[in-house]
């Protein structure tokens, strides 16, 4: 009789190689039996992020295969389908790596007690961040509240290098039940616009190494010059590879130091960047209320909008409010499932700031749209645009679409990538746009440009007078 197999429960840690549960799990001896649970977590996606991972799950499993062993696939309450395996099994573990939002831990808690009441080994390992967030503490105790003492505290900390991808996955002798992949229809939400979506995603482990080679040999030294241009190629792209580990943040530190010991001095930047991230995530499970409420307590009586069926919400959605670097930022998301960072700060500044709509609106709709989704960062993001989060910009402070256009896209190379009314030729990308949306948005090339549903100047003094008047 072969020894009892482990069950390595995947889920945003889609990868081979540096991956700790999995290397334990395939050097223990035993057999090895990954597994993937469509959960209600997984349930509650969004339309793009799902579909993405549906894409993340299918490339992992055939990186599997070629190692020898398959991806079973279950879908239901994680911890019922786990019992379901360990009974169908015969497991005597289940390894998972940790995730630190707050439904991902309350979820995982909730498993691990009951697996070890059942006489299960329960491990859970590290992947998720390059620090944990009961490992980084403020010299005064508690928590970091504040990113730049954070990231002054942890620049120097050493980092474990990656591990290699195990060279065998040790198979048990018979195989469980897998459900079908293509019957969880993981992109029908997307409709009409799946087949465009995926054509803009960078796919797998595979995929997530040749992009962060190709940055660092490429646009690296000019990251810090050509990252706030949305119309060049001068971020890394790499969010939507850490999104569903399908790579770690532990090997885009390395290559990042590597490259600042080898003169490109625009590295520290990209490695703030990187630690931006753990700052979400320290916050997400330290105060979890940043996934769902105001950070800041003392905006909860601030008085914004919160009808979503409001005219100047839908125009910010389908990119039609008349503000170009607006709408092409909304554009550029809805079609690629991404948007430049620039643009996301400008997008949410104009809607929490010159419509004064809650957070939560795009919040929401970022959770639906992005394929780079991630419940801290898009979270903390959006708290940070308006105001109501830690290291916010001054909450006084309103970006304004027009000036910033000039700043940014002077020559308006991204407007015209993505904005085709009123233009005789208008791009490919611009086109593609209407492909995509919801044909009861009843919009076309041909239509003409819409005027502001509310200027630049008009919204910036609204905000002013809105913080004014509550005491801000």
């Amino acid at each position: 009789m072969s020894k009892p197999p482990i069950l390595m429960w995947f889920r945003r840690d889609l990868r081979l190689g540096d991956h700790e549960a999995l290397t334990a799990a395939s050097s223990s001896g035993q057999p090895v039996i990954p597994v993937f649970i469509h959960d209600p977590l997984v349930a509650a996606l969004g339309a793009a992020p799902k579909m993405r991972l549906g894409l993340s799950i299918a490339d992992l499993s055939k990186s599997l295969a070629a190692k020898g062993s398959r991806l079973i696939l279950r879908r239901g309450d994680a911890l019922a389908e786990l019992r379901k395996l360990i009974a169908e099994t015969g497991a005597g573990a289940v390894y998972w790596s940790r995730q630190y939002d707050p439904d991902s831990v309350a979820r995982d808690k909730a498993v691990k007690s009951a697996l070890k009441e059942d006489g299960i080994a329960a491990e859970s390992f590290k992947g998720h961040l390059l620090f944990e967030p009961w490992t980084v503490q403020a010299k005064t105790g508690g928590y970091y509240k504040v990113y730049t003492p954070m990231w002054k505290a942890v620049c120097g900390t050493e980092v474990p290098s990656g591990l290699p991808a195990p060279g065998t996955i040790p198979a048990p002798d018979t195989w469980p039940r897998s459900e079908d992949l293509d019957d969880w229809q993981m992109g029908a939400a997307m409709q009409r616009g799946a087949d465009i979506l995926t054509s803009h995603c960078r796919v797998g482990e595979l995929s997530a190494s040749g992009r962060l080679g190709a940055f660092i040999a490429n646009n690296l030294r000019t990251y810090i010059k050509n990252r706030d241009i949305p119309g060049v190629q001068g971020a890394s792209g790499l969010s939507e590879n850490l999104t569903y580990g399908e790579i770690t943040p532990r090997i885009c530190w390395h290559a990042g130091w590597q490259a600042w010991r080898d003169g490109k001095s625009d590295a520290e930047v990209f490695l703030k960047e990187l630690v931006w991230r753990e700052f979400a995530y320290h916050l997400a499970y330290h105060t979890p209320r940043i996934t769902w409420q105001n950070w800041k307590e003392d905006w909860d009586s601030f008085p914004w909008n919160t009808d979503e069926c409001l005219a100047e919400v839908q125009a910010w959605k389908r990119g039609r409010t008349g503000l170009r670097f607006v709408d092409a930022a909304m554009r550029e998301m809805y079609v690629t499932g991404t948007m430049h960072n620039r643009g996301r700060m400008i997008v949410a500044s104009y809607l929490t700031k010159h419509l004064l709509c809650h957070w939560k609106i795009g919040m929401n709709w970022f959770a639906d749209c992005l394929i780079d989704w991630d419940p801290a960062s898009n979270a903390m993001g959006w708290q940070w645009s308006a105001g109501s989060g830690p290291d916010a910009s001054p909450y006084f402070r309103v970006f304004n679409p027009v000036t910033q256009l000039d700043k940014f896209d002077k020559d308006r190379t991204y407007v015209n990538r993505w904005i085709a009314e009123g233009r005789d030729t208008p791009s490919a990308t611009s086109l593609s746009f209407y492909d995509m949306i919801p044909r009861s948005w009843d919009m076309g090339p041909g239509d003409r440009y819409p005027d502001p549903v509310v200027p630049a100047d008009v919204g910036r003094q609204r905000a002013l007078d809105a913080y004014q008047n509550r005491g801000f």
